[in-house]
């Protein structure tokens, strides 16, 4: 496969974008899970805050440069009562609207977490979202347990919708174009935890490399070595319906970690943690800029990870700028 992207990775980190925001009545301990597109001279950012009376909601942030963004106007969406978090907004140009994917809380199903879209046609405008609409209404996905962090890439034919499960692997799932977001065919394995210094974990996010044919996943991972510490790791295909090679997918040669960041001041990310590459683009195809790759991802300390509940861990956000050279 042609070498679209270096095959080892060096970062610098911003320091904190955006903490959480302290509402009366409901303390948010984090904000994290983000995802971001850049429309009508704006940065939209939509992202999990979880605070302590409601556990799991999505906030929604837009300004102009990234230097503004603490001091932007911050919204909590109204499309969904009680538990929904970890967003992916993109534009569906055969429908011509915006779709925000995320995942929701169902009681009685087998799965107890379930994809979920809303849908709107002014992606600054955090009241007109749509109310949650289940992808999988009536029955689940055979073959599947535990699954989360859902997120959609289109090519000309299909959607396709991909995600973890809590056993190290991740899914594949797809659907014709004039489908989506209904028809989604039975879940196939795509990659699987078999090394025994990482686990697959979660947050697998899938992007178009502009100018190429090839796809490129990055998806988190805990090292095994190292206090189970989070980190990327990354993988490449020619098609999203292929097979994923690795590119940067060890502890040792990771896609972004601890390890291969670095920072003017303290290194305030030691865990490396969902994140979302700032695309070069709005819609469902995804593309990314390989020869300019940022990368906004939560991150926090390595003592302000353990010895706490996972709900009260301090994640902040910021930006990953890939180093040339």
């Amino acid at each position: 496969m042609a070498a679209v992207v270096p095959d080892r990775f060096r970062w610098r980190l911003s320091e904190p974008l955006l903490s959480p925001l302290d509402r009366p009545g409901d303390p948010c301990f984090s904000v994290k899970d983000p995802t971001v597109v850049y429309s009508g001279g704006r940065w939209h950012v939509f992202c999990t805050i979880r605070s302590r009376v409601r556990s799991h909601q999505i906030e929604y942030i837009a300004f102009d440069e990234w230097e503004n963004v603490s001091q932007a106007e911050r919204h909590l969406l109204r499309c969904r009562e009680g538990y929904f978090c970890a967003p992916q907004v993109f534009f569906f140009r055969p429908h011509e609207q915006w779709y925000l994917v995320y995942q929701v809380g169902e009681q009685g199903r087998k799965l107890g977490l379930q994809p979920a879209f809303s849908t709107t046609t002014t992606v600054g405008d955090p009241a007109s979202w749509s109310p949650a609409e289940l992808f999988f209404p009536n029955a689940d996905p055979e073959g599947v347990e535990r699954w989360i962090d859902f997120w959609v890439i289109c090519d000309d034919d299909h959607a396709y919708l991909f995600f973890t499960s809590l056993d190290g692997r991740l899914w594949r799932m797809s659907t014709p174009l004039p489908d989506f977001p209904r028809g989604f065919s039975n879940a196939t394995c795509v990659l699987t935890d078999i090394h025994p210094e990482w686990r697959l974990f979660e947050a697998s996010h899938t992007y178009r490399l502009r100018g190429s044919e090839t796809y490129l996943t990055v998806v988190e991972a805990e090292n095994r070595l190292r206090d189970n510490r989070r980190f990327y790791l990354s993988f490449l295909a020619n098609r999203l319906d292929g097979d994923w090679e690795p590119v940067a997918a060890s502890v040792a040669n990771p896609f972004a970690s601890a390890d291969n960041v670095s920072a003017d001041g303290e290194l305030w990310a030691e865990h490396v943690s969902h994140g979302e590459l700032l695309r070069a683009g709005v819609d469902e195809r995804l593309e990314v800029d390989p020869q300019g790759l940022r990368f906004l991802i939560q991150g926090v300390r390595a003592e302000q990870f353990g010895g706490r509940p996972y709900g009260e861990i301090p994640w902040r956000l910021g930006i990953l700028s890939a180093e040339i050279g």
